[in-house]
């Protein structure tokens, strides 16, 4: 029973149980560590509330907020197909897709170290056509392969450069979607890049007028060919589809992608579709559940482990 537990995760898809869950576990049982799922700004922007003495709760979850700085991580590497922090972001991890023609494709991992003296990096691990493969010294990266290398934050660009044609920084945004995550997004963006978001709910394009500053909102309905093409999505350097409707997601992503969309990032909750979607039309998609599942496993996991991240897409 709950009495006997160490740690009580509360992960519904209401925030108002998960938090009196934990109330509940605090005060009757005690439980020493209580996680909770919590989406709502409303609520997590009030740090008080969470305090011992509030509702107790030592771990919030926020799943919107993980996507963002997934997302928001991508952006920030083009050519990219996955990057996870360590050690407070001085740290990290990042997957790339090896191209012909990279000066390090064809050659061992050993000559990496003689080929980048000045700079310290690991290949954690390789997949080639879908199968993982530990790397060793004598293992020769081939291109098309999926490589995971880790490096210091100001090396990864270097390293990249290494494995293929490094891509120019991402400015022309475009989101489709206009809730939590896409908001969020546009918030951390808008200052450094030129972003449009588009929201089907014209009282939501209110709201998000109102709170972003440098954000064009644009209402309709982002699988409409004409809206795209008025907006000349042809000049758009990512299109990232992040409403809560696969379907939609799926198919303005590869809309946008005909019209001319450079690359395109697509937000996918039905796990069985991402590994059918990625690496067609649409460059990556993204499982909000295995962009979480590290969050929630960094503070499952007990001893010397401080951070745990699923490689690919888990």
């Amino acid at each position: 029973g709950c009495e006997d537990a160490d740690m009580l995760i509360a992960v519904t898809n209401t925030d108002e149980i998960n938090m009196i869950a934990c109330q509940v576990a605090h005060t009757l049982f005690r439980t020493p560590t209580k996680i909770a799922r919590v989406r709502s700004t409303a609520y997590l922007t009030r740090k008080g509330l969470f305090a011992h003495e509030a509702i107790p709760i030592d771990v919030l979850i926020s799943p919107e907020q993980v996507v963002t700085d997934h997302v928001r991580r991508l952006i920030e590497h083009p050519g990219a197909l996955q990057v996870l922090e360590f050690a407070g972001g001085l740290v990290q991890l990042v997957a790339v897709k090896a191209f012909y023609g990279g000066p390090l494709v064809g050659q061992n991992l050993a000559f990496l170290g003689k080929h980048m003296p000045n700079v310290e990096t690991r290949v954690a691990a390789i997949y080639r056509r879908n199968r993982p493969i530990i790397p060793q010294g004598d293992t020769v990266i081939e291109a098309d392969d999926e490589v995971f290398f880790l490096a210091a934050r100001r090396d990864i660009r270097a390293v990249m450069s290494e494995l293929r044609k490094v891509e120019r920084d991402f400015r022309r945004v475009v989101i489709a979607g206009g809730g939590n995550i896409g908001e969020r997004l546009a918030e951390h963006l808008e200052h450094s890049h030129q972003v449009k978001i588009i929201e089907h709910s014209l009282e939501r394009c209110t709201t998000l007028s109102e709170r972003l500053d440098r954000t064009v909102v644009l209402h309709g309905s982002a699988t409409s060919k004409r809206l795209l093409e008025e907006e000349n999505i042809e000049d758009c350097d990512i299109f990232c589809a992040l409403t809560n409707d696969d379907e939609v997601n799926i198919m303005s992503s590869l809309l946008a992608k005909r019209l001319g969309a450079k690359k395109v990032l697509t937000l996918i909750n039905n796990a069985a579709y991402v590994d059918l979607v990625q690496g067609g039309d649409i460059d990556i998609a993204i499982s909000p559940q295995q962009a979480t599942i590290g969050s929630l496993l960094t503070h499952v996991r007990r001893g010397d482990i401080v951070n745990v991240h699923s490689l690919r897409r888990g």
